[in-house]
């Protein structure tokens, strides 16, 4: 077996909730953008390499779709708009400015289920409609957290806006929270699911906490207060990161990226098992990776850096676990991926590198082109980096440079791909593309 697919069996997690061919949750299986599948498609777009099915999805929204048995799921927002005096009273409200902002007189929150096989709209459910709701920032969605799911329900996640339970059977909502913290741009961190909880990070400009809620009542089973943030503005105090769930040495923890701190969690109690402070930075939005007991992980704005830290220590561990830190054309959106022994990640400006992952010296650095947000995949010996333009780089990873294709779809795309199968799936604006390979004896 080759170098590639024996890091894709550490992509796959095992789960009593979902089945082993899922894409349950925002990065797949295990939450690390590795999935262990084949034939997946090298070209699209075009006459010849059109894709299996397109769907519009209503509203608006950026959460990455995801997969439970023969469904995909994502959810979206239908806004209404205020007139023109107004949306102006309204951004002129806004305390932290006018530029760069949308505001709304009211959003309803979807949820959208589609058959996979065909991609047609099996429902559409409309969970909640909120007045008045903040004003978010314009590149920015009030649907841009990914949903997370078992075999029974499909947990959305609408930052302050909302959480809901959805039924999948009949697509009733089983129970409502709420977690309301200023973000100030709008929602961002998606949950994830873990021995029954669902655990959401919630760091906002006022507060910043992580909570666990049953996953069948929505009954919160703890909240943890994040570590003191030394800052006085509380833009500075905020985190979009999704935690990352790991098992390691016998210890299941939730890695949480905040502003300034990363802090594991044991899932069970909310007891802080570790913690990690990385200066000054904040608003992370990348999700972190694991490997082989190191924990990858990006330290946000306003430059940010990629540390690699060991997870099996205890308590303040800045000073002991710290394996190496790197800081050239490190993403503040984008999240990392790993395949063998190498670390893959792009810029926001569309600067792709490949790190050592154990010593964290550089192996190449590439010019994509564009602007990227979503977060790149490794799969059937294929990486892929989706750009803001709906291009698609397709790279051979390995030791050096090596691109394989580049296809294009239409819309903007700031959402994550998924695998679905032997398809790929990505998510432009306003289309759901369903991909897969027309030719499967082709090489690759």
């Amino acid at each position: 077996m080759n170098r590639f697919l024996v890091a894709l069996v550490g992509c796959l997690i095992s789960s009593s909730t979902s089945s082993a061919a899922d894409w349950p949750q925002f990065r797949g299986p295990r939450g690390d953008g590795c999935a262990e599948v084949r034939n997946l498609p090298l070209h699209w777009g075009g006459l010849f390499h059109r894709a299996a099915w397109q769907t519009a999805i209503p509203g608006t929204g950026w959460s990455s779709p995801i997969v439970v048995r023969d469904r995909v799921w994502l959810t979206s927002a239908e806004q209404t708009a205020l007139d023109v005096e107004s949306l102006q009273q309204r951004l002129a409200e806004n305390p932290y400015g006018e530029q760069g902002f949308q505001a709304h007189a009211s959003v309803t929150l979807l949820a959208v289920e589609l058959d996979l096989a065909n991609g047609r709209m099996l429902r559409q459910l409309n969970l909640a409609t909120v007045d008045k709701p903040a004003p978010i920032h314009t590149h920015n969605s009030y649907a841009s957290p990914t949903p997370v799911a078992d075999s029974e329900r499909v947990y959305c996640h609408f930052g302050s806006l909302g959480t809901m339970a959805v039924e999948q059977e009949t697509g009733s909502v089983i129970w409502r929270q709420r977690f309301a913290v200023d973000d100030i741009t709008g929602p961002g961190t998606s949950p994830v699911l873990i021995h029954g909880l669902l655990i959401v990070a919630c760091d906002g400009a006022d507060e910043q906490f992580v909570v666990a809620v049953d996953a069948r009542t929505g009954a919160v089973r703890w909240r943890q207060t994040r570590p003191v943030i030394a800052a006085d503005e509380g833009k500075l105090r905020r985190g979009f990161s999704t935690p990352l769930v790991i098992d390691y040495a016998g210890r299941t923890q939730v890695i949480a990226p905040g502003s300034q701190w990363v802090v594991a969690y044991e899932p069970a109690s909310g007891a802080e098992l570790w913690k990690v402070k990385f200066g000054a930075g904040f608003a992370v939005v990348p999700r972190p990776v694991f490997r082989e007991g190191v924990v990858f992980f990006c330290t946000g704005y306003p430059k940010p850096e990629l540390w690699a830290v060991r997870v099996d220590g205890s308590g303040d561990v800045t000073d002991t676990e710290v394996v190496w830190r790197y800081d050239r054309q490190v993403p503040d959106v984008s999240s990392p991926v790993i395949v063998g022994r190498e670390l893959y990640f792009v810029s926001s400006r569309g600067i792709a590198s490949c790190l050592d992952a154990e010593s964290g010296e550089m192996v190449w650095q590439h010019r994509l082109g564009g602007g990227f947000a979503a977060s790149p995949l490794a799969a059937d010996g294929k990486l892929f980096f989706t750009s803001q333009d709906g291009t698609t780089i397709v790279l051979r990873p390995g030791r050096k440079y090596e691109e394989l294709a580049r296809n294009q779809l239409f819309g903007r795309t700031l959402a994550s791909l998924a695998v679905a199968g032997e398809a790929l799936l990505i998510r432009t604006d306003p289309l759901l593309y369903c991909l897969r390979n027309t030719d499967p004896a082709a090489p690759r």
